[in-house]
């Protein structure tokens, strides 16, 4: 059964002592089943984001450890810096990485919560997907008052913790603790000092959206006077809109405009029963986006601090590109970005395909050259260093001892020794995405060239689709040498009694199976290799277009070469209706490779004369 996964992402209200940081991680390190990702200190900020992963078990202890070593070592009643916070242990996080569900991993979250609050006397609010109401959601409205605010809030009913004392800690203060969907904490960079500035972008860009002003709002809106409801007198944000009630402008702004007006008022403290005197109010530009504007003296410079809370709906390119304009309006530029603890591969692989695509250029290239754009593009090396290997979240990645990470000359050098692994199917599956590459490079290079543009859009696809075939096929060089080596494995185990020979005899069966199954797929996705190839040699620059037709060749070496090693695994197998199964599927993708090579180089012929 696959590992379930969990990741922590707790923030300590400490940035400057690594001695105490460093005594809180060691309680990490010290959980089995657990992997510290990343630590990032914050002098300015005086705040450390940590990021941990493992087993739902694991991860339980070690954030409890780390939160009650944060207690110990960090005293809130001196505690000075630019981020919002309410205890040494600000917000600890919990998130679903894999076979773990949301349920799952909210109950782990309570369960944490329950013992922080018995075991350690720290007031606990529940957040996100573990709130037990409505308006406990959201971080920022249980963190409104800050830890300074506290004693107060612990006194009213509506804010009585969901575990531990009701009473104010001034030492450790509260931890808000919760699951949720990945969060992607994300700075952009501005060239000015001006928190200020900072400021008016980021209340923009947020969901929450900002006060209504008007007068001198340009270039910046927080100049302007603001607009209060007064009775007969409740505008639309959006538009010049007036309601006698604020009822009536609630449904003008959900019928056009999209948005709920109470559920707004609520989110920035106003109650809609009672908005008389209060702002105006209208909704940011972004679904699920939280910012606030602050200056980081490390830097020199102001920054609009982002969590991007779902970033599938809300990408990161997006925001960044709002925030460029909506800084040039200002007389701003934005200088870069950072990505605060770890970031999902899928966000940052997005990015560099919308810049790609931006420059009309394709996105079916390596996946090292996406990322490679997406950083640039981002500005992710701009106030620190950005190294993919440490900062993204699943990114892909060969290992070092990997058939495939070893040099041309060392590989050919490998397969010529007295070894039987890697043999034909290895090479079969090097041959096959050598093939795909072709395909990829043909469209490539044809893509933007004048003479073309009917067929610029298939060739990009045909490009996605030829770099996800060709990954495949190297994974698949070292799937087909282990799965021979497990093969092998099975035929050397005991059978020195009825079980053990029965499960021998099991094993090497399953062994089998898995080597025949791994050159089909060989064959399978080097057959698409030579379709996408096909396609190039009809559509691609006529100045390439023999690459292509290599392509289609080394790509039928693929189909043929999955196929005898195919052949050569059935006849000890046992099942019959398997062997049978095999031996069709095999003439059937040898007859159509075979048409397929021929057409294709009729093509190809056809285009050189």
């Amino acid at each position: 059964m696959a590992q379930k996964l969990v990741e922590c992402v707790p923030n300590f209200s400490e940035g400057r002592d690594k001695a105490i940081i460093d005594q809180i991680t060691a309680e990490i390190k010290a959980v089995p089943d657990v992997q510290l990702l990343s630590v990032e200190m914050g002098a300015d900020v005086n705040r450390t984001v940590v990021t941990f992963i493992g087993s739902p078990e694991g991860v339980k202890e070690a954030a409890f450890r780390a939160i009650k070593k944060a207690a110990e070592l960090i005293d809130m009643r001196h505690h000075k810096g630019a981020h919002p916070r309410m205890g040494a242990t600000d917000v600890c996080p919990f998130v679903p990485v894999s076979n773990i569900t949301m349920e799952e991993v909210v109950e782990l979250s309570r369960e944490v919560a329950r013992r922080v609050g018995e075991e350690l006397g720290i007031p606990v609010y529940l957040y996100e997907e573990s709130a037990t109401r409505p308006e406990r959601r959201s971080l920022a409205n249980i963190r409104k008052g800050e830890y300074e605010g506290l004693p107060e809030k612990l006194k009213d009913p509506q804010w009585k913790p969901d575990f531990g004392p009701a009473e104010f800690n001034p030492k450790a203060g509260a931890t808000v603790i919760g699951a949720r969907e990945f969060l992607i904490a994300y700075n952009i960079t501005l060239n000015t000092r001006e928190k200020q500035y900072a400021t008016d972008i980021a209340f923009e860009l947020r969901e929450k959206g900002r006060s209504v002003r008007k007068g001198n709002i340009k270039p910046f809106y927080f100049k302007g006077e603001l607009v209060k409801y007064r009775e007969n007198y409740f505008p639309c944000g959006n538009c010049d809109f007036v309601g006698k009630t604020l009822e009536e402008t609630a449904e003008h702004c959900r019928k056009e405009h999209g948005y709920d007006l109470y559920e707004l008022l609520r989110m920035h403290g106003t109650d809609p029963q009672n908005p008389i005197g209060r702002s105006v109010k209208k909704p940011g530009k972004f679904k699920h986006v939280r910012a606030i504007g602050w200056y980081v003296e490390e830097y020199g410079r102001a920054q609009i601090s982002i969590n991007l809370t779902n970033y599938k709906v809300t990408p990161i390119h997006a925001v960044m590109e709002e925030a460029r304009r909506l800084a040039a309006e200002r007389g701003l530029v934005v200088t870069g970005s950072e990505i605060v603890g770890l970031v999902p591969f899928q966000a940052i692989y997005d990015a560099g395909k919308f810049y790609l695509e931006q420059q009309g250029k394709s996105s079916g290239v390596p996946v090292e050259d996406v990322i490679r754009m997406a950083i640039y593009s981002l500005g992710l090396n701009d106030v620190a260093p950005f190294d993919p290997k440490e900062k993204i979240l699943g990114l892909p990645q060969t290992p070092a001892d990997a058939l495939v990470s070893k040099t041309v000359e060392a590989f050919t050098h490998e397969v010529s020794r007295e070894s039987p692994a890697p043999g034909g199917g290895s090479i079969a599956a090097l041959a096959g995405a050598l093939g795909a590459a072709l395909g990829a490079m043909v469209s490539n290079l044809t893509i933007g060239k004048p003479g073309y543009e009917a067929v610029e859009a298939d060739l990009k696809t045909l490009a996605v689709r030829a770099q996800e075939v060709k990954d495949q096929l190297l994974r698949a060089v070292d799937e087909d040498t282990n799965a021979f080596n497990a093969y092998m494995e099975a035929r050397r185990m005991p059978q020195n009694t009825p079980e053990e020979k029965a499960a021998r005899e099991k094993a090497i069966e399953e062994g089998l199976k898995t080597a025949v199954r791994v050159p089909l797929k060989t064959a399978q996705l080097s057959l698409e290799a030579m379709k996408i190839c096909r396609e190039v040699v009809e559509k691609g620059n006529v100045n390439s277009v023999t690459d292509a037709g290599v392509g289609a060749q080394s790509a039928f070496t693929g189909v043929r070469g999955g196929i005898l090693n195919v052949l050569i695994n059935l006849p000890p197998i046992k099942d019959e209706a398997f062997k049978e199964e095999m031996k069709a599927t095999c003439k059937q993708l040898e007859e159509e490779a075979t048409h397929l090579l021929e057409e294709t180089l009729q093509v190809l012929h056809q285009k050189l004369s």
